[in-house]
């Protein structure tokens, strides 16, 4: 968290562009055309399954004649039945860290299939492999039950299956809201003196936990109140601006706030046994799986009470060690501010995932590719990224600008990492997370359950390793201009992975982007244009059996395989559509 600020989606042609002695590879004509009329929601029980697991669904509204559906793994089809009830189950392969599409379709006269709704499965045994992070962050009376369902449903619907709890907090070095005789408050104030209800906390986990999600306490990890000596907290264990220890780091708030906030030294052995403490009272009282530790970014130099600088980077490793050796079996996230500690926060080892937020140090589409780099070299490969990326930041309310947030999320999901931006009631788009007064319009609510789909689908060609490459990609309209990446303003960018005699090319439209932040900070990136049947040359290493696409722009996701030829070391094929994101698969 950074409060600097708190304050204040076919056509197939032939192709004979740039072709020498070619061979031409034609494809299944039953999975080459097809015919999507994406109108109806399919609603699943969880947003995660453990292998060997049945998937229940739900179809909203009235079950068509002669309706089927089938399951992929990419564009493989692993199963197809007849459906004769709007309820039905499935059960997956028995493979852990998989993810799958789920198309309901019809057949017409012809045998052509028209797709009426999609969703995707994630057969994942730990959320941590593939995050999907949302937050909550009211927790008054107006929160019934049904509107807590209501709002996790949609959730569920995007299958997000981490939760942060934002300032739920009674006070930052004391979180639970309990009495000297050991029993809750029914309510209390947090730091901003917003009304808490104990009750609202408990029923939000306990839905949470019914759809398969984890819910995570949040709490900075070295946060303190004015009146903290009376509950415990030494002077000593705080830093200071000073060698002297006269002047306590820290941040002022507003006056009609409960206090201000002053920094504790996270690496203080006896901070980190005092929380610890603290951290376990919480897990004794309400079921939270885990703990997502927040910091302040950059502090500039700061001491400990004895004058010695302080380390704050090491500090947050060894305070991450401490709360996992308190409670080994809950989960922990940690915010790196601006990438502030993120080496460290990586190297612990002890995180289910590394988690960035970004500000104007790192505002560039180009960014997102760096973070999410380094994180990767950091844990050696072994942990994928979740990003909070604030949209339209200065454009106020009421609405989203959708192009923007599509065009951020199409990079963030094609680069690998995920977006934490979804609540039940309210998009983020500041880093005060209650903050709701910019909303999704019916169009981009619609979008973004379309791109979350996309991202579990596909989650093993996105997120799930894979090495780099450099891409070769060229357009036959002179017009089109693509570029490797990183992105030019103007052009299509082309990011490459291999995985498993795959080779995967994500491409990315930044022909009409006004600007090459992600941030879109006045909402004003525009929408870009359509671009159909583009013929493409792509230089490759050895021959492709197989070539398809796929996009959360069009057809609701479904793959379609492509015709294609290839010679001379090309491979030229043409592309039925590109919005903000489509993806292309070449198999050997």
């Amino acid at each position: 968290m950074d409060l600097r600020s708190l304050l204040l989606s076919v056509s197939l042609c032939a192709a004979t562009y740039g072709v020498g002695q070619a061979q031409r590879l034609q494809t299944n004509p039953s999975d080459t055309t097809v015919s999507t009329v994406v109108r109806m929601n399919i609603q699943q029980n969880k947003v995660n399954y453990a292998p060997g697991e049945a998937v229940r669904f739900t179809l909203e509204g009235t079950l068509p004649d002669g309706a089927h559906v089938r399951y992929r793994y990419g564009n493989t089809i692993i199963g197809d039945e007849t459906l004769s009830r709007p309820q039905w189950t499935w059960t997956p392969p028995k493979d852990d860290y998989r993810g799958y599409l789920v198309e309901l379709y019809t057949k017409k006269e012809s045998g052509e299939p028209t797709v009426l709704a999609t969703t995707a499965v994630d057969v994942s045994s730990d959320w941590g492999r593939f995050p999907r992070y949302g937050f909550v962050s009211d927790y008054d009376k107006s929160k019934t039950k049904d509107v807590i369902e209501r709002e996790m449903a949609f959730l569920n619907r995007c299958h997000v299956n981490g939760i942060q709890f934002y300032d739920w907090q009674y006070k930052q070095h004391s979180p639970l809201g309990i009495n000297k005789k050991g029993k809750l408050f029914t309510t209390y104030k947090d730091i901003a003196n917003r009304q808490i209800v104990t009750q609202v906390l408990q029923d939000y986990i306990a839905t949470q936990h019914a759809y398969g999600m984890k819910a995570m306490y949040y709490d900075l990890c070295f946060g303190a109140f004015r009146d903290a000596a009376k509950d415990g907290v030494s002077d000593r264990w705080y830093i200071f601006k000073d060698k002297e220890h006269r002047v306590k780091d820290g941040y002022n708030l507003p006056k009609d706030w409960k206090s201000d906030i002053l920094i504790v030294n996270p690496g203080n052995k006896s901070w980190q046994s005092y929380f610890a403490d603290r951290s376990n009272d919480v897990y004794q009282h309400l079921d939270f799986d885990g703990f997502h530790i927040d910091q302040l970014g950059k502090r500039g130099d700061v001491y400990d009470y004895y004058g010695e600088p302080v380390d704050l980077p090491a500090g947050y490793a060894t305070f991450i060690e401490a709360m996992k050796a308190k409670n080994p079996d809950r989960r922990l996230v940690m915010n790196s501010v601006s990438s502030f500690g993120a080496k460290e926060i990586a190297e612990a080892e002890k995180t289910d995932f590394l988690y960035n937020e970004l500000w104007e140090e790192q505002d560039k589409f180009s960014d997102i590719h760096n973070v999410i780099k380094a994180n990767s070299d950091f844990s050696k490969g072994k942990k994928n990224t979740v990003l909070a990326a604030y949209m339209n930041y200065r454009k106020g309310f009421p609405y989203f600008n959708t192009p923007g947030v599509l065009l951020t999320d199409a990079v963030i999901f094609a680069l690998g990492g995920a977006h934490i931006e979804l609540s039940g009631d309210h998009m983020l788009y500041s880093e005060y997370f209650p903050d709701h007064k910019t909303q999704m319009d019916s169009s981009l609510r619609k979008a973004i359950v379309g791109y979350y789909d996309f991202m579990t689908a596909y989650q093993n060609l996105l997120r799930d390793g894979g090495k780099e490459t450099n891409v070769d990609v060229s357009a036959a309209d002179p017009a089109v201009s693509i570029s490797a990446w990183p992105p030019r303003q103007g052009a299509v960018a082309a990011y490459g992975k291999t995985f498993d005699g795959k080779e995967v090319i994500q491409l990315l439209n930044f022909r009409q982007a006004n600007s090459m932040s992600w941030r879109d900070l006045d909402g004003t990136m525009p929408e870009p244009q359509l671009l159909q049947n583009l013929t493409l040359r792509i230089k490759t290493t050895g021959m492709m059996s197989k070539v398809w696409t796929a996009s959360p722009d069009v057809n609701g996701g479904s793959p379609q395989s492509l015709d294609f030829h290839q010679a001379d070391g090309y491979l030229t094929v043409t592309l039925p559509s590109l919005k903000y994101w489509t993806m292309l698969v070449l198999e050997r």
